[in-house]
């Protein structure tokens, strides 16, 4: 890579990584919620500057490789010829690997013992849970599991300890469903999984308990605990007590009303960059994007001086935003030219600015074309970003539309194999439901002038066909059949239009069954 490139390559990662640790040596050197960095390419050399109260740390970056949700960079200390690795990690889990690997077998231990006392007459196969990594079923050692007997009938068990993250847990029913089907597929003909035991810590239930009470409960019994390692006590949640979902939908701002406010900024903006996207974030914010990529956004702001209200324009990539001002115009000029000749569907695919943000790229053709996706889809009425908030949460629906017959749509989109797609998508289905049920779309400004059908909406997964996850179908096949859902394979060259290569749908699923 350039020192350009790697510049641009470190600046997409940190910039959506703002909560991640850097690891030198197996050491974490730097939190990045409390230190600070910055980068620079000069005389075709990368240098990462990292500061905290504590440290002061500048190294030269070599190279740099992204996966599962860490940047892994080859660095040079000055003064030393010999490369190192240092790594910055997204998950905020800092144990070493040896720290974890401890702590996930003593819990695996703490739950074996819980389950002998609190189910006399079931014995655990093998006589112990297990937290090997089996990389081919996609089983991490992040959680235990085993499978409990009693008879001819059994029950799958998975278990995640109070140490690992809230992501973590609320990723357990994914990989508890593909547990349970490997079980199921592993003694057929000698015993029946009756279904599902999830032990997670106490307080970090909510999540799995919305998830767990959409599934289909005639194909398996599904069955939710709060572990207590301190005691090894267990506390089960109701799964039908999950009416109350704590959830806010936020108002539409006038979108009209919003770009004339603006209108002297937006025409200055959409002359540099025509093919520009306006999206309205607020009464006050506007945001111009590119194909997904923000190029600037214009807000109301008190002046520090006067204190009075007047326009403020921030530019530039993530991490490196500058207010528009007469000495930083010609910066911001450049900035367009190089983000419109790189944002294209035919540009630099090394190029960092290219690869950066492939959701909201995707999000952007869909948005603008949601018919492709599936042709009864309304075109008049398509929001992307739709923000719901929760007491721990700020959800960001991708697109919600509706169909020409009025019904709701929720769309869930990934440009990349992500085996947690049909989950996420049940989560902003569960809140579209919730909010529909009330009447409170309309109240909050959308789908006017719309008489939406009373009918629960669409689920309407999207994603590059190659990059479907195999355990996609696997999890959709314990959704609850109230949930009419539909997965949709586009072509991989999706930046260059979307076309459908393949759609499967709940109701060919039922029809051939």
């Amino acid at each position: 890579m350039t020192a350009t490139l790697l510049a641009r390559t470190l600046q997409e990662f940190l910039s959506a990584s703002r909560s991640a640790v850097v690891l030198e040596d197996g050491q974490v050197l730097f939190d990045l919620e409390t230190a600070q960095y910055s980068l620079s390419s000069e005389k075709d050399r990368c240098l990462l500057h990292l500061w905290s109260q504590e440290r002061n740390t500048v190294r030269h970056v070599l190279d740099a490789e992204s996966k599962d949700g860490t940047l892994t960079l080859t660095v040079r200390r000055f003064g030393q010829t010999r490369p190192i690795k240092m790594e910055i990690c997204s998950d905020r889990d800092r144990r070493p690997p040896t720290a974890q690997k401890a702590a996930r077998n003593h819990y695996a231990r703490l739950l074996e013992r819980a389950l002998r006392r609190q189910m006399p007459g079931w014995v655990l196969d093998k006589t112990r849970l297990s937290t090997s990594m089996d990389l081919e079923r996609s089983f991490s050692p992040v959680y235990a599991r085993g499978l409990l007997r009693t008879g001819r009938s059994a029950f799958a068990v998975m278990g995640v300890n109070q140490q690992e993250t809230q992501a973590s847990i609320d990723a357990a029913l994914t990989f508890g469903l593909l547990w349970l089907d490997a079980c199921r597929e592993r003694e057929a003909g000698r015993s029946v999984i009756e279904g599902l035991r999830l032990y997670v810590p106490p307080k970090t239930s909510a999540t799995l308990q919305i998830r767990l009470a959409h599934l289909n409960h005639a194909a398996a019994k599904f069955q939710l605990f709060e572990f207590d390692e301190r005691d090894e006590s267990s506390t089960q949640i109701d799964l039908a007590d999950h009416g109350n979902i704590q959830t806010r939908l936020v108002r539409l701002p006038d979108a009209a009303q919003v770009r004339s406010r603006f209108a002297a900024t937006v025409n200055k903006i959409m002359a540099l960059a025509p093919q520009a996207e306006i999206a309205v974030i607020s009464a006050t914010e506007l945001a111009f994007r590119l194909y997904g990529l923000e190029l600037a956004r214009v807000r109301l702001a008190n002046a520090p001086a006067t204190f009075q209200v007047e326009e403020e324009i921030i530019f530039g990539p993530p991490g490196y935003e500058t207010r528009l001002n007469d000495e930083t115009a010609p910066a911001f000029a450049e900035f367009i030219r190089i983000a419109v000749e790189a944002r294209s569907p035919h540009g630099d695919r090394r190029d960092s600015l290219w690869r950066m943000y492939p959701e909201r790229w995707l999000e952007s053709l869909v948005f603008k074309n949601v018919s492709a996706v599936d042709s009864s889809l309304d075109q008049s009425y398509v929001y992307s970003q739709v923000p719901a908030f929760s007491a721990s949460d700020r959800a960001m629906i991708d697109v919600l539309t509706c169909t020409r017959d009025a019904r709701l749509a929720v769309l869930e989109l990934k440009a990349d194999e992500d085996m947690h797609l049909p989950l996420q998508g049940l989560d902003y289905w569960a809140r579209v439901h919730w909010h529909h049920s009330r009447g409170e779309f309309q109240q909050h400004g959308y789908f006017s002038g719309l008489q939406l059908s009373p009918r629960p909406p669409l689920l309407m997964l999207v994603a590059p066909s190659l990059r479907v996850h195999p355990a996609t179908d696997t999890v959709l096949r314990y959704f609850s059949p109230a949930i009419e859902w539909s997965l949709t394979g586009v072509d991989e060259r999706w930046r260059e239009g979307i076309r459908m290569i393949y759609r499967k749908s709940s109701a060919a699923r039922r029809m051939s069954v």
